[in-house]
């Protein structure tokens, strides 16, 4: 029970993370307060635990919810359909957002390697840069996104394993698992 107590923001972020992915795989639109909600908790888990590109990308991770909901609340308006609907990545798209990931990475790292006390920074950055393209594609609701989450999930896995945040580690076993779901659910729902 102690252990619980002392670490209810970290479950109740793991609990709503797991609800985030759900709702994802279901392209249900409420999976953005969700996962609003689930960042604001996400903030101070990694605060604590001094993986601070990840607790950076919390407030990004807010920014593009609000983005994302608006999108799918209102981007279909644009293509006179009743919904954004799910599309491959855009060939075009690809190297810009290869290299920005590329370029996250490597900015961050720096400054986590030699301005903060991180413990893992390359790992840090790297899945950090996956999140903030990934969730950036998601918004756009494209189906490669789910790819790239589940480097992130399984980098992710090991890191918060590294750093002894069990329940965090279990939300990213599941969010591996539910990435591999999602990706083969939404290319079937591509073909409907």
């Amino acid at each position: 029970m102690d252990w619980i107590i002392n670490n209810w923001v970290e479950l109740t972020g793991a609990i709503l993370g797991l609800a985030f992915v759900v709702l994802e795989i279901k392209q249900h639109v409420l999976l953005w307060p969700v996962g609003i909600a689930m960042s604001i908790f996400y903030v101070f888990v990694f605060f604590d635990a001094r993986f601070y590109a990840d607790m950076t990308l919390q407030f990004y991770y807010i920014v593009v919810s609000i983005y994302g909901w608006y999108w799918w609340l209102f981007g279909h308006q644009k293509t006179n359909q009743p919904e954004i609907l799910i599309t491959h990545l855009p060939k075009k798209s690809m190297l810009p957002l290869t290299l920005i990931t590329c370029a996250l990475t490597f900015i961050m790292a720096f400054v986590l390697k030699n301005y903060t006390d991180s413990p893992v920074p390359i790992g840090d950055a790297f899945t950090t840069a996956l999140g903030v393209t990934a969730t950036w594609m998601l918004a756009r609701k494209y189906l490669e996104q789910w790819l790239l989450w589940i480097v992130a999930n399984a980098v992710s896995l090991g890191l918060y394993m590294y750093k002894d945040l069990y329940p965090t580690a279990v939300l990213f076993f599941v969010y591996l698992i539910l990435a591999f779901v999602g990706y083969y659910n939404w290319k079937r729902m591509m073909k409907l």
